[in-house]
């Protein structure tokens, strides 16, 4: 019966942990499929970011302290409904598209 439960867990958790390719989808738009442009033409690349420093610029954004090339704004509405595992998620995904 533990086993089961404990299996039932597991498989919970999993399902909602947070899917960075999913949540990079609508950031494709901008950045592209591979984070290889310069979002409206206006912000840096960020295809050769290491994942602590997107989490950390995701985070400034959503908190309404980060504004580069006068982006922040856009941004805060694009992470506003992010969670922290979704930042943490996405930022793991861009980081990985190297």
């Amino acid at each position: 019966m533990k086993k089961i439960a404990l299996t039932l867990l597991v498989a919970s958790v999993s399902l909602m942990a947070a899917d960075g390719a999913a949540l990079y989808k609508k950031c494709a738009a901008c950045h592209g499929a591979k984070a290889e442009k310069k979002a409206l033409g206006k912000s840096e690349v960020i295809d050769t970011w290491d994942a602590a420093k997107i989490e950390e610029a995701l985070n400034g954004y959503k908190a309404g302290t980060r504004n580069v090339h006068g982006m922040g704004a856009l941004m805060k509405g694009q992470v506003a409904s992010y969670s922290e595992a979704d930042i943490k998620a996405v930022s793991a995904y861009i980081a990985g598209l190297k």
